[in-house]
C-alpha cells in the first residue's frame, strides 16, 4: 500500500507540457544565450596587503620603465619587482571593489608604498578621493 501511495505521489509531479509563448521580439533585443558567462581569473600568487597610490596628471605621455607612454586612462600600474606584463588583481577592502592592472612601470618610490596605479584603476576601486589607501594584491597572470 505504501508503494502505491509513493507511486501516486511521484506521478503527481510529472512534467506538464510547457505552453509556447507567442510574442514579438522587440527590435534591438539582445539574445542572452549568446553572452559568455564571465570567468574569474585564478589567483596564481597572493602578494598580500600594501599601500597603493596613483600617478598624477603630470606623468601622462611620459615613457614608463617598460618603454610605453603612460596613459592615465589605461588600467596599468608600477611595481618595484614584478615583471612587466604581469596582471595583478588589486582590491580596496574599504570599498570592496577590485581592478585588474598590468604592470608596465617601476616604482613607487614614495616611502611605504607598494604599488602605483593609473588614475583609471584608482577610480575603479575608490582611491582617488584619499589619494592612497591599503589594498590587497594578487598575481593572476604572468
Amino acid at each position: 500500500m505504501i508503494r502505491a501511495q509513493q507511486a501516486e505521489f511521484a506521478a503527481s509531479f510529472a512534467a506538464l507540457p510547457a505552453p509556447i509563448a507567442k510574442f514579438d521580439t522587440p527590435a534591438g533585443a539582445v539574445d542572452i544565450t549568446e553572452i559568455a558567462v564571465p570567468v574569474e581569473a585564478p589567483v596564481l600568487r597572493t602578494l598580500g596587503s600594501g599601500v597603493a597610490s596613483y600617478y598624477g596628471k603630470r606623468f601622462a605621455g611620459r615613457r614608463t620603465a617598460s618603454g610605453e607612454p603612460f596613459n592615465p586612462q589605461h588600467l596599468t600600474a608600477a611595481h618595484k619587482t614584478l615583471p612587466f606584463g604581469t596582471k595583478v588583481l588589486v582590491t580596496n577592502p574599504r570599498s570592496g571593489k577590485s581592478v585588474t592592472v598590468r604592470i608596465n612601470d617601476r616604482g613607487p618610490y614614495a616611502h611605504g608604498r607598494s604599488i602605483d596605479l593609473s588614475r583609471a584603476a584608482a577610480e575603479q576601486i575608490g582611491l582617488v578621493a584619499r589619494g592612497h589607501g591599503t589594498v590587497e594584491m594578487a598575481v593572476i597572470e604572468g
